[in-house]
C-alpha cells in the first residue's frame, strides 16, 4: 500500500462530553467492534467487574472518571481509527483542549435525558475556532430521554451548529427496540447487555411484514410517520458542509448496550476527514508532504509506576515517521533517535517500525520534550494553537516531609511538564505557587506524588484573582510596573514574567495605569 493510501485510511479523532455522559463507556463498544478487546468494560457499573480500558490510573478506577487523556488505534474495515478519550471533567479541561489540537475531527456525546450541558458548549466553543468537524451521539436511550426532535433543536440553539439525524431510535427507556440507520437505509436489530458483540438482524425493507413483527404494529407507524417528517426537515448531507463544520450529522444509541454504535461507526469512517492540513507560525503543513513533521501535545509522566518512564504524545502531521532515525528536536536545535518508539491501546504498547500522517506515537522522554515542542528533518517549524491557560485557582505548595524534599521537586517538576498544573515562583519571597483551572487537580496532584514519587505535599491556600503573562512595549515602564507590584510577580516555568493579581479591581487598573504593558491571558501570545 502506498504513502497516500495509508494516508487516507487514517481517521484520527477525539470524544468529547459533560462528565457522565458516556464517552469512555462509548470508547470501549467502538474497541470491541473494530476487535481491540473482547469484553467491554464500564466506568462505574455493579454489574460489570471490568473497568474501562482506557482509564488506567489508580485514581481513575477509584473515582470512576477519567483524569488523563488516553490514545488507543485498532484498524476496522481496513480503516485504522486513533481515538483519544478525554477527561469530561471541568476540572481537566486544559488536557481536553490541547487534546483537541491533535484531531482532525471530534464525537460529541450528549446524555438524551439531560440534553446539552456546560462543558459540552464550551469544547464545542474550541472546536468552532478551530472548525473542527462535528459528529453528535445522542447517548442513553435505553432510559427514559427527551423526544428526539427537541433534542435536534436544542444541539443546534445550544451548539449553534446545523444538524442532520443519519440515524432515528425506536422507542427510548423500556420501550427502546434500536435504531434505523437513515444514511445506509436499513434496520440493526440487537438484544440489550452488549458486553461482547451480539449478533444482530438486518433488515433493509421498512414494509416488509417481518419488520412489522420485530418491532409491532405502533412503532413501525410511528417510526414511518417520522422519517418523512425527517427528509421534510432536513435535506440529504452534504459531506463538504460537515467538513466545514458547517453542519453535525447526529446519531442515536446507547454505548451500555451496544445499540447504535454500529451505525455511528460505519457512517464515520466514510464521512469523517483523513489527516487535515495544519498551521505552523511559517506556513501550512500538509500530509502528503514527503518530510517528516510532528508535534507534542501531551506528556504523560509514570505510565508505568515500576519503571518511572515519562512518555511524550507526538501527532504526526507529514511524512513517515521512522525508528532509529535522527531528527530535529526545533526548540533545542539538536538531532533525536528514538529506538523504541511506541503505538497505544490505553496503557498496553507496543513498539513500531514507521508511523503514518494522523498516527499517534509515544516517545520515551528524559525531560527534552515541552508541550508544544516539534520535531522535524531539519525544518525549523513552529505549531500553532497548544497554549497554557490562565488559571483560576490558585495555592502555596509546601513540604511536609523534609527528608523527602529531592522527590517533591522532581515530582512538582515532572507533573508540571505534564501540563497538569502551572507552577509560579513568587519573586517576592520566592514561594511555589501551583496554579490550576480546577479543584479537583490538587487532589490529583497530592496523590501523584505521593503514589508515584513518595513525597507527600501540604497546601496552604492563597487569595489570587487570575495570573496573566506579561508583554512588554517599553522596557523602562516594564521595570517600574515589577518595582510597584514586587510582591505580586512571579516567574513561570519558562522563566516569563506573570502577574498575580489579587482581584479583578487590581487588574483593571494595572491596565489602565500601564498602558504600554499588555496582560495576556494564555501564554501563546
Amino acid at each position: 500500500m502506498g504513502f497516500k493510501e495509508e494516508i487516507q485510511r487514517r481517521r484520527t479523532f477525539g470524544i468529547i462530553s459533560h462528565p457522565d455522559a458516556g464517552k469512555t463507556t462509548l470508547t470501549e463498544k467502538l474497541l470491541l467492534f473494530g476487535g481491540a478487546i473482547h469484553v467491554a468494560g464500564a466506568v462505574k457499573s455493579n454489574k460489570i467487574k471490568k473497568t474501562a480500558t482506557s482509564d488506567f490510573m489508580e485514581i481513575e478506577r477509584q473515582r470512576g472518571i477519567s483524569v488523563a487523556t488516553s490514545v488507543m488505534g485498532f484498524e476496522y474495515n481496513d480503516v485504522k481509527i486513533n481515538i483519544l478519550d478525554t477527561p469530561g471533567h471541568q476540572d481537566f479541561a486544559e488536557d481536553t483542549f490541547r487534546t483537541l489540537t491533535a484531531c482532525d475531527s471530534v464525537i460529541i456525546v450528549i446524555d438524551a435525558a439531560k440534553g446539552v450541558e456546560t462543558q459540552t458548549r464550551k469544547l464545542m466553543q474550541v472546536c468552532r475556532m478551530r472548525k473542527t468537524p462535528v459528529i453528535v451521539f445522542i447517548n442513553k436511550l435505553d432510559r427514559p430521554s427527551q423526544d428526539p426532535f427537541d433534542l435536534l433543536d436544542e444541539i443546534e440553539k445550544e451548539l449553534q451548529i446545523s444538524v442532520n439525524p443519519l440515524s432515528w431510535p425506536i422507542g427510548n427507556g423500556d420501550t427502546f427496540k434500536g435504531v434505523y440507520n437513515i444514511y445506509h437505509k436499513g434496520l440493526y436489530l440487537f438484544n440489550s447487555g452488549g458486553q461482547t458483540l451480539p449478533e444482530g438482524i438486518e433488515i433493509k425493507d421498512l414494509d416488509s411484514p417481518e419488520f412489522v413483527k420485530y418491532i409491532g404494529e405502533r412503532d413501525a407507524a410511528t417510526l414511518h410517520a417520522n422519517l418523512e417528517l425527517i427528509t421534510g426537515v432536513y435535506p440529504a448531507l452534504n459531506r463538504q458542509e460537515y467538513l466545514n463544520a458547517e453542519v453535525a450529522p447526529v446519531f442515536f444509541g446507547s454505548a451500555l448496550n451496544n445499540f447504535g454504535i454500529k451505525e455511528l461507526l460505519d457512517c464515520f469512517i466514510e464521512l469523517a476527514p483523513s489527516p487535515l492540513p495544519r498551521e505552523t507560525e511559517e506556513r501550512t503543513v500538509h500530509a502528503e508532504e514527503e518530510k517528516f513533521t510532528g508535534f507534542v501535545f501531551k506528556i504523560h509522566a509514570n505510565m508505568d509506576p515500576n519503571h518511572r518512564d515519562r512518555i511524550a504524545f507526538v501527532k504526526i502531521c507529514s511524512g513517515i515517521f521512522r525508528r532509529n532515525t535522527n531528527y530535529l528536536h526545533v526548540r533545542n536545535g539538536k538531532m533525536l533517535k528514538f529506538s523504541t518508539p511506541t503505538a497505544f491501546m490505553a496503557s498496553k504498547k507496543s513498539v513500531i517500525d514507521e508511523a503514518y500522517p494522523g498516527d499517534i506515537i509515544g516517545l520515551h522522554d528524559t525531560g527534552t520534550f515541552k508541550i508544544g515542542d516539534t520535531l522535524t528533518e531539519g525544518e525549523k517549524l513552529h505549531f500553532k494553537g497548544i497554549p497554557s491557560f490562565s488559571p483560576e485557582l490558585f495555592k502555596y505548595i509546601e513540604n511536609a516531609d523534609p527528608m523527602k524534599s529531592k522527590q517533591l521537586a522532581k515530582g512538582i517538576d515532572q507533573l508540571m511538564d505534564e501540563g497538569v498544573a502551572q507552577l509560579f515562583t513568587n519573586q517576592f519571597n520566592g514561594r511555589k505557587i501551583i496554579g490550576t483551572v480546577g479543584a479537583l487537580q490538587f487532589e490529583v496532584i497530592e496523590y501523584r506524588l505521593l503514589h508515584e514519587y513518595g513525597a507527600s505535599c501540604r497546601w496552604e491556600s492563597v487569595n489570587l484573582y487570575k495570573a496573566c503573562w506579561i508583554e512588554a512595549l517599553d522596557a523602562a515602564e516594564l521595570a517600574d510596573f515589577k518595582k510597584h507590584k514586587a510582591q505580586y510577580m512571579a516567574q513561570d516555568k519558562q522563566g516569563r514574567d506573570v502577574f498575580l493579581a489579587d482581584s479583578q479591581y487590581m487588574l483593571q487598573m494595572a491596565q489602565e495605569n500601564y498602558k504600554k504593558l499588555i496582560f495576556h491571558f494564555t501564554s501563546e501570545f
